[in-house]
């Protein structure tokens, strides 16, 4: 509630009590009602947004000294544009409770100072002043206009997956990307290196659920391939345990159970919208992939395979995509070990953190791709990664 942010901030608190119609959004300030006059010397009303900064759980700054502005460009009684204000056109998304605010440009001032130099502004009180005055001014003057309305504006009922706020996506203008994934309820099948990776990724992601699958226990070497602090109590524990206690604090939405996944778990997958599989056994990714084809779940299966050549590490990484309309067409071809080798246990399982973490990202940008966020020039199904000469294979299979 934008009045509780206030009673912990005296500048939001004196723009309240100044009479403006002002809320926040998602990282954005936004101040409507403030009237100012279109080229015709017609009385507009218009809208002031400025991004801005949580510092903790209730302190807030202003980004910069920049805003953006829901209207035409104000000008003077005489009708000429208003001097003073740089910027121009721009377009940026509000989130969508601030949706009847259409940005149309941004704007940029700073104060002068008595030896002619410029300042930026000490707060948010002295930022939206400043600004009201320039744009209103005229409005004021021509047509006894106010900005100082004291209306209530409704606010957000969206409450976010994050316990703190996500500022770097309002100041970063993506908050329409941010929104395609609103709806996913995502999987992450297998917890171990590459799947710790895809999770720590995916929690920061504005994804409504995460559910975690993973029965084993959390060792010293997973420690060595997985992100985060060790505590020594973690040993010997589920990893779906360690990593519901390091992420509970960060954000809603999710879920962990201490299972192994199979043909047969259709319960633990109702909902799911999107899954990652990462495990290593081939018998048991045939029956994950039975499951998830089966149930119309899209996923990205992930592999990496290290081998000691010349002296050196070499290898492949992989992450290969099964949408609805491929799926069973990509599992025959069988990117994807879906048998167990008879002589795996004398192999020796070369990985590593930075790889892992690699792994894990390919996965993850595919995904985002796959949702609009990140673009992709390709449909491309499977992504290979080769270390020895850091190329990618990219196939559309």
């Amino acid at each position: 509630m934008f009045l509780e942010l206030a009673n912990h901030n005296e500048d939001l608190k004196q723009l309240l009590e100044r009479g403006y119609a002002i809320t926040e959004d998602e990282g954005y300030l936004v101040v409507r009602d403030i009237p100012y006059l279109d080229n015709n010397g017609q009385c507009q009303t218009g809208s002031i947004v400025s991004t801005i900064q949580h510092l903790d759980g209730k302190k807030v700054k202003a980004n910069d000294h920049v805003i953006l502005f829901a209207g035409s460009h104000p000008c003077e009684v005489d009708g000429t544009p208003i001097v003073g204000l740089g910027g121009g056109a721009t377009t940026v998304a509000l989130p969508r409770a601030s949706k009847d605010v259409v940005i149309q440009r941004s704007f940029s001032n700073k104060l002068a100072t008595q030896d002619g130099s410029l300042r930026d502004y000490r707060d948010l009180f002295e930022k939206i002043e400043n600004y009201v005055t320039i744009i209103s001014g005229p409005a004021v003057a021509k047509c006894g206009a106010t900005p100082y309305t004291f209306r209530e504006v409704e606010e957000s009922l969206t409450k976010s997956v994050f316990k703190f706020r996500d500022t770097l996506t309002s100041r970063a203008q993506i908050v329409d990307l941010s929104a395609k994934f609103a709806d996913d309820v995502v999987a992450v099948i297998g917890l171990g290196g590459t799947g710790s990776y895809v999770l720590d990724f995916l929690v920061k992601t504005p994804v409504k659920e995460i559910r975690g699958f993973d029965l084993d226990d959390f060792h010293v070497h997973t420690a060595y391939r997985s992100p985060g602090r060790l505590e020594e109590k973690e040993l010997g524990t589920k990893k779906a345990d360690v990593y519901e206690s390091r992420y509970e604090n960060f954000r809603e939405g999710l879920f962990f159970e201490r299972r192994y996944i199979d043909a047969h778990s259709e319960e633990s997958f109702r909902g799911v919208t999107f899954a990652f599989v990462c495990v290593d056994k081939g018998k048991s990714r045939a029956g994950i992939f039975d499951l998830l084809i089966a149930n119309r779940i899209p996923f990205i299966d992930v592999g990496m395979g290290l081998n000691r050549t010349r002296g050196s590490l070499d290898g492949t990484l992989r992450a290969t995509y099964y949408s609805l309309e491929d799926a069973q067409k990509l599992r025959d071809l069988a990117l994807a070990e879906l048998v167990d080798d008879p002589n795996d246990e004398y192999r020796i399982h070369i990985q590593t953190s930075e790889l892992n973490a690699l792994n894990a990202a390919l996965a993850v940008i595919k995904f985002k791709q796959i949702r609009g966020f990140y673009f992709a020039q390709d449909a491309l199904n499977s992504l290979i990664l080769q270390v020895g000469n850091i190329k990618t294979l990219n196939e559309v299979l």
